[in-house]
């Protein structure tokens, strides 16, 4: 008899709470879970704890906390002030999905004696037959899908997770069935910053939480001429165009950094366009290796539109060689792999040419 236990991460908001609803309407034993993470944050605070354990006592499901906060700060903001350290751009959700959603909880759902783990993200696992394995595929939700930022996962967890929102195609569906339902989290905004960093200012976040401070140096151009001064290499990302403080005859834009130097590079925007990159800290989700030169569609961030290109694995690196230059490839943001609507695997950004 199959084991239909699963246990859901609840971050008290419209999604995870109609899909602990739907879950338990599909027959499943519905287990939810609230990981505390960090102080005072968007995703887990006392209001979090409070509206995902009325939500499950409102349909009858157990409710559990679990204080993984050390873990945390050492896998997802221990990652964001190194990135940032380095001149890289993080994503901390995939860093959380990775090491807390889909690591620790799963860990947690075993020792439960759940057969699955379930979120309220927006994307959609299934057997495929062609390639003779579970598969991470695209949800419905266009535009909202997040199949970007869980290309992290350990493929043979891709059985055992259930995305009960893959069918639907926008928000207002969720918070339909919610109100519905009668639940109190019907009309919960979305909470889109960084979840550690409520008041969107990650600078100041950086200065308080590590050695990172405000060092002053050149902003320089391609050739090295001097333009102005910067107020630290963590203020700026590449493509950024605002804040600079330069006066030019055509807009200039961040190209990059030069930490040894202390430079912020900046250059006009047809410089920030580039062809290929190379991708590290790969994980493949739809094959064990990339034996051949393969066509796929790339995202480079969370909110860009997928380009073509030909990616070869090189060893523990992939290099991706776009059919048209793309702008502002951002190294430590991730770049995402798709053949058709199945993602076949992603990995880090470490440079762009």
């Amino acid at each position: 008899m199959e084991n239909k236990k699963v246990l859901i991460g609840m971050s008290g908001g419209v999604d995870s709470s109609v899909s602990a609803l739907l879950l338990q309407d599909q027959g499943y034993e519905v287990i939810g879970t609230t990981l505390e993470l960090f102080t005072g944050s968007s995703c887990c605070n006392t209001n979090t704890y409070i509206d995902a354990k009325n939500v499950c006592n409102s349909i009858g499901i157990p409710h559990f906390t679990y204080n993984y906060k050390n873990e945390f700060k050492k896998y997802v903001i221990g990652d964001f002030i190194e990135c940032y350290s380095n001149c890289k751009t993080p994503n901390p959700c995939i860093e959380c999905n990775k090491y807390m959603k889909f690591g620790l909880m799963y860990e947690k759902a075993k020792a439960l004696g759940c057969n699955y783990i379930a979120t309220g993200h927006y994307a959609k696992t299934e057997y495929n037959k062609n390639y003779k394995r579970w598969v991470l595929k695209k949800s419905n939700a266009g535009k909202k899908d997040q199949s970007y930022v869980l290309w992290s996962i350990p493929k043979d967890l891709i059985e055992h997770v259930l995305f009960p929102l893959a069918e639907f195609e926008n928000k207002e569906q969720i918070r339909e069935i919610a109100r519905k339902r009668n639940l109190k989290v019907a009309n919960k905004p979305d909470s889109e910053d960084i979840c550690f960093v409520p008041d969107g200012n990650y600078k100041r976040f950086l200065e308080e939480n590590s050695c990172l401070k405000p060092k002053i140096g050149n902003i320089v151009n391609s050739k090295g001429e001097i333009l102005g001064k910067h107020t630290g290499l963590y203020n700026y990302t590449i493509g950024q165009r605002k804040g600079l403080g330069i006066s030019n005859a055509v807009p200039l834009f961040v190209l990059g950094f030069n930490k040894e130097k202390n430079e912020v590079i900046v250059g006009e925007e047809v410089e920030l366009y580039k062809k290929e990159i190379i991708v590290t800290d790969i994980n493949l989700l739809l094959v064990d290796k990339i034996d051949r030169e393969t066509e796929v569609l790339v995202k480079t961030r969370y909110s860009s539109n997928e380009a073509k290109a030909k990616i070869t694995q090189i060893d523990n690196y992939i290099k991706v060689v776009f059919d048209e230059p793309q702008r502002a490839v951002t190294p430590g943001q991730s770049a995402v792999f798709y053949i058709d609507d199945i993602v076949l695997g992603g990995g880090k950004i470490s440079c762009a040419m």
